[in-house]
């Protein structure tokens, strides 16, 4: 027969193990083990919620972490493609500009 205290000691070294609904052993079904057996579960409940909670957290966090890069490297592409049309423009004006000059040094020649 099991006293109180060993009892007690049982529980706290065994209690993680135990499972309410495959049925407690001999030891446990006094009102009081029971009582113990439900606060357990009911604080690993709270733990694996609290778990849960952090992993959801973590996960928004690291979405949220990549959509900012994604946002950025959207950025830096949209600033090469406005550079590089910009550059394409004035090429395109220099042109213009060199032919305006080729046309009045001709017509310059001619006279």
């Amino acid at each position: 027969m099991v006293n109180e205290q060993q009892r007690w000691l049982r529980f706290f070294k065994e209690g993680a193990q135990l499972n309410d609904d495959s049925g407690l052993p001999d030891w446990m079904t006094t009102q009081e083990m029971r009582q113990a057996m439900k606060t357990l579960k009911q604080f690993s409940e709270k733990d694996r919620d609290y778990h849960a909670y952090q992993a959801r957290q973590n996960f928004l966090r690291e979405q949220l972490s990549r959509q900012h890069e994604l946002d950025e490297e959207r950025q830096a592409k949209n600033e090469a493609i406005q550079r590089e049309q910009t550059a394409l423009k004035d090429k395109a004006d220099a042109i213009k500009e060199i032919e305006r000059l080729k046309a009045l040094l001709a017509k310059n020649n001619l006279n």
